[in-house]
């Protein structure tokens, strides 16, 4: 027999006796009898087990989702798309003017500088548009929403949940609280029920219902919890209280609603904080019954009425806590009275600690102001200071705030700083030891603009004032103090101290 052919024969049974072996070693051989093909188990792989819902457990889950589906649909006819265009206009120049002038043309080729037929200074018009949710509040055609969903607008149109499109028309707006108040011409529109926002608790179940992105993610529903209430001193506007919220809330939603499990609203959804421009889990809503007192006053007093007490406030830390005698760091510590202001009137003075206001606890300066402004004016009352060490009850008959004046500590750092071109703050244990300043007296500086004088002389974040026109300065009370009395034109001498050298800095106030 052929050597070749013999060769081809053993390498035939070779591969047979290789492909029997593989089948013997991966073949697994039951041989239990079977009495029932399960599709289940077709589905999931030999020996899984399928997970058993008991009918108790399977209509507790019927029942939670049925909670979440009630609450949307009960709010969700109610939320409504806000559109906004804002015409901007601009003077048309040709790019010859910005390197090349007519003398250029014309000296070296006898002609003016080439540019296009239309007038040089004719006016170009670009449409600015913008889009935003709004909650109806009243069957015949009230609106909220945030103010900066509507401001500047030129014209405004509001679609409904039946996709119509209506005009709108502002009725008021408060920038101080961003929120503004817009009309409809329609009749039996769906109400959403407002809620109670003082009755909400940390780490109830909220939902958010907006338009986030575009048009066609309109009445999105999302969900979360109430991660915080009461967050302030955010800059987000002049008074604020807000709900902070992990429900994911993404541009478009500004305006939209901030729901409760009972299908309430209890919040304007308002702010995110994004660092990449979307939503990375923090976001912020309006307090419902700030909205509503609001929305209120516009409505019935065509402007946004706050009580007025009169005194410039700062927060208490732990260390002037001690030194005031309190207990705990809480209060909104006076640092100026206004002269004949109701605080004066009343007896409150500098350096006393206000600590509750009308029967309620003062956590903080900020929280002081929202209570203020909350009070009608021309209401008795009670408050308790801490003077000393000891608690004494004053009653302030209030007066009303008006226009723009702002009596708080966040006005004077405003007012310093559009001066000075930087903020300081209070040189606590805690900073001190950030910034290596051990036994050093003094304010620090927190922000500073880059831009500004200061900024040209040599200040930076960081650096210490520990005097102004050589006079020693412990606090930012005092430092604020000197600084406003000093006059455009005039020129502060600042001594400074950067890690252990001292330096002197000379600004001159700028004039108005």
């Amino acid at each position: 027999m052929d050597r070749r052919y013999r060769l081809g024969i053993w390498f035939v049974l070779a591969f047979l006796l290789g492909v029997t072996v593989t089948v013997v070693l991966t073949t697994q051989w039951d041989v239990t009898p079977k009495v029932q093909a399960s599709s289940d188990s077709a589905i999931t792989g030999k020996g899984a087990t399928p997970s058993q819902i008991t009918p108790q457990e399977q209509d507790l889950i019927n029942q939670l989702n049925g909670v979440f589906i009630k609450a949307a649909e009960r709010v969700m006819p109610s939320v409504v798309t806000i559109f906004s265009e804002k015409v901007i206009k601009m003077r048309y120049r040709s790019p010859f003017d910005f390197f090349f002038g007519d003398e250029f043309f014309r000296e070296f080729f006898g002609t003016p500088s080439p540019r296009r037929r239309r007038p040089r200074d004719e006016e170009q018009k670009f449409v600015q548009k913008g889009m935003g949710s709004g909650v109806i509040v009243r069957s015949d055609g009230i609106i909220l929403t945030n103010y900066h969903v509507i401001k500047d607008a030129d014209d405004i149109r509001v679609k409904t949940t039946d996709g119509k499109v209506y005009e709108a028309e502002i009725v008021g707006t408060d920038p101080q609280t961003d929120l503004a108040v817009v009309r409809i011409d329609a009749e039996n529109l769906p109400v959403a029920p407002l809620g109670d926002s003082d009755k909400i608790r940390v780490g109830e179940w909220v939902l958010a219902i907006g338009n986030p992105f575009s048009e066609q993610l309109h009445h999105t529903v999302t969900k979360g919890i109430v991660s915080a209430k009461g967050r302030s001193d955010l800059r987000l506007a002049e008074y604020e209280d807000f709900i902070q919220t992990d429900a994911p809330i993404n541009p478009g939603n500004s305006g939209g609603a901030l729901v409760n499990l009972r299908g309430e609203v209890i919040g304007i959804n308002t702010a995110i904080v994004a660092p990449s421009g979307a939503f990375a889990g923090i976001g912020f809503a309006i307090p419902i019954n700030m909205a509503k007192k609001v929305m209120n006053d516009l409505l019935t007093k065509g402007k946004v009425v706050r009580g007025y007490l009169g005194v410039y406030i700062q927060p208490v830390d732990e260390d002037l806590a001690r030194a005031l005698g309190l207990k705990e760091a809480k209060g909104a510590l006076v640092v100026e009275v206004e002269e004949g202001s109701p605080a004066d009137r009343a007896g409150i003075k500098t350096s006393d600690v206000i600590v509750k206001f009308n029967g309620v606890e003062v956590r903080n300066p900020d929280h002081l102001k929202m209570i203020v402004a909350d009070t009608r004016p021309g209401v008795e009352v009670p408050v308790v200071v801490n003077r000393g060490g000891k608690q004494k009850t004053l009653h302030v008959v209030l007066g009303e705030r008006e226009g723009e004046t702002v009596a708080s500590a966040p006005s004077m750092k405003e007012e310093v700083s559009k001066k000075l071109g930087f903020e300081v703050s209070d040189l606590t244990a805690e900073l001190a030891q950030q910034y290596g300043y051990e036994n050093v007296k003094g304010v620090i500086i927190t922000r500073i603009d880059p831009t500004s004088e200061a900024a040209r002389k040599g200040l930076r974040e960081g650096d210490v004032i520990k005097e102004v026109n050589r006079k020693r300065v412990t606090s930012v009370a005092e430092f604020t103090k000197i600084i406003r009395s000093a006059k455009p034109g005039d020129v502060v001498l600042f001594l400074a101290q950067r890690g252990k050298n001292n330096f002197f800095v000379a600004l001159e106030i700028p004039k108005e």
